[in-house]
């Protein structure tokens, strides 16, 4: 996690947990991806709160969260996570191949 920014709670959507259950993801790896993984794409204007993209690997596997931020609540809301797809995703999953 961003060293300024001070998270008191995580709150997963509906979507991210039917993710994480169809994708045998835990709440540890989102966690692990939360705090260290690296940010790979950022939508600062996003409606109610920024948010962004991260990837980080877990027991040797990619994955990618997308996240919100609410500053003022101290709250990180996780949208979705998934293992992202290596035909549409360059080798170190940080950018979409092109078509």
């Amino acid at each position: 996690m961003d060293g300024d920014r001070k998270v008191e709670s995580l709150v997963f959507s509906g979507h991210a947990t039917r993710q994480m259950f169809a994708l045998c993801i835990t709440v540890d790896e989102v966690k692990s991806v939360v705090d260290a993984g690296e940010v790979i794409d950022a939508y600062p204007d996003d409606k109610p709160f920024p948010s962004e993209l991260r990837l980080g690997l877990c027991s040797g596997r990619p994955l990618h969260v997308v996240l919100a931020y609410d500053d003022a609540n101290r709250i990180c809301y996780i949208i979705t996570t998934y293992v992202p797809d290596p035909n549409l995703w360059s080798d170190d999953f940080k950018s979409r191949r092109k078509s």
